[in-house]
């Protein structure tokens, strides 16, 4: 019969042990012999196999982002979140806390809910009115004629979670990776103050970029074509990336700003006492994370042409609008940017080898009323607007990668985060074809 009702999916052979021996030695070889401080080959990013191994060895394995508390306000509010051939369900519960589901009736198979967020009581399946309780037990199921049916055996599987300073993780993996704690110690701290707990979803937007999950890391990883973020540029420090010894002539003006404003935020940080210290483990842990408290440009308080604050509300329990921004990265994922007056965030959801859906969510106090304390068109305008430009480069490289003439190029020393996603997503799956 099946698992427990409680137990999260169960193990399945890897893919690897499926694959034809030679095919299974190119893979391997490509990740033995991947150059460090190059781009990858071409397969990495349009491989069908490539990309299932990466949803078994990587999405299948690690804490994943998945939304944040802000998006489920009450018992019974749910999301589902889509990745490779995984859909899950993040379920407020009674208790404060979230259930994670896999959205995969026991019946047939049949999706169990079908729109992308809602509110629900019990879980009823469309198809044959299966019904589950929030924490995935059958507790109806016509079967007539059935005598030796045991609803007991026949729960959605579930899957693992952690919520951590307002923002929910999942892990489909039977044993999740255990230094996921260590890493949240690490977070926790710089987020609180924002009590993601005291938010509202202002807007949420869904982009689909035609391009392999990594380019959209890889790009979000560096700051090198940020010149063709012209919106972004007002606020945030294109020498972002950069140290003494980088800069070019054009931007030596720009450091030296960038450099006194940084200051000026470390002091306020003292003074309130905020962490601002850079922590950068990309790929020395394997829930790699950076994050630190950066200046913004101009008044230094939100993404904005002059840098001045698009929400009158503050966060949480903070007591100066210029506090710059938290900036978090976290694998394989996802990032953040967490303001005075607001948050955002991104997840990055691959659907295929070529196709990846990107969620970015702006957060405002819960009591911000739009058209009073913010105004949606311009708290949102920059980050749409970089958004649809990083669309163009990433679909610009996936293009490219489809070309015979590619072949991998060196990463700039601009770039090393980059180089550390990879080295971390390399490391990760020859772990797990091991």
């Amino acid at each position: 019969m099946s698992a427990p009702v409680n137990a999260p999916l169960n193990s399945r052979r890897k893919l690897a042990s499926s694959l034809p021996a030679e095919q299974l030695a190119e893979i391997t070889e490509l990740f033995e012999f991947r150059r460090v401080g190059y781009s990858l080959n071409a397969p990495f990013y349009t491989d069908p196999t490539i990309f299932k191994i990466d949803m078994e060895a990587i999405f299948g394995q690690h804490w994943i982002y998945a939304a944040s508390i802000a998006e489920l306000p009450e018992p019974g509010d749910y999301v589902t979140v889509d990745y490779g051939p995984y859909s899950l369900i993040v379920l407020r519960n009674d208790d404060g806390g979230v259930n994670v589901l896999h959205n995969v009736c026991r019946h047939r198979g049949a999706r169990v809910l079908t729109e992308p967020a809602g509110s629900t009581g019990n879980l009823v399946c469309g198809y044959h009115s299966w019904t589950y309780s929030p924490e995935g037990n059958l507790i109806h199921a016509s079967a007539p004629g059935e005598t030796k049916f045991d609803k007991g055996c026949f729960g959605i599987k579930r899957a693992h979670s952690r919520m951590v300073a307002g923002l929910i993780f999942v892990c489909i993996a039977d044993e999740p990776p255990t230094d996921f704690d260590e890493t949240s110690k690490i977070f926790e701290p710089y987020l609180a103050p924002h009590d993601l707990s005291k938010t509202k979803v202002a807007y949420q937007q869904n982009i689909i970029e035609e391009g392999n999950w990594k380019l959209v890391m890889e790009n979000n990883r560096e700051c090198y074509h940020c010149d063709g973020h012209p919106e972004l540029a007002c606020s945030l420090f294109p020498t972002w990336g950069l140290t003494e010894g980088l800069i070019p002539a054009h931007l030596e003006e720009v450091w030296d700003r960038n450099k006194e404003a940084q200051s000026s935020l470390e002091e306020r940080c003292r003074r309130y006492g905020l962490p601002y210290e850079v922590v950068e483990e990309l790929d020395t842990r394997i829930a790699g994370i950076r994050i630190s408290r950066e200046s913004l440009d101009g008044e230094g308080e939100s993404f904005s042409a002059d840098g001045r604050r698009l929400s009158k509300k503050l966060l949480g329990d903070l007591r100066d609008f210029r506090l710059g921004r938290c900036s978090m990265h976290l694998q394989p994922n996802s990032w953040f940017h967490f303001q005075s007056d607001h948050v955002i965030t991104f997840a990055v959801f691959p659907i295929n080898e070529h196709q990846t859906l990107v969620r970015t969510t702006w957060l405002v106090a819960d009591d911000a009323e739009e058209g009073v304390d913010y105004d949606l068109e311009k708290l949102t305008y920059t980050w749409k607007q970089t958004n649809l430009q990083d669309k163009e480069f990433v679909e610009l490289c996936q293009k490219g990668a489809g070309s015979p003439a590619y072949e991998p190029g060196p990463y700039m020393k601009s770039e090393y985060q980059v180089e550390a996603f990879i080295n971390w997503y390399v490391q990760r799956v020859q772990e797990h074809l091991a």
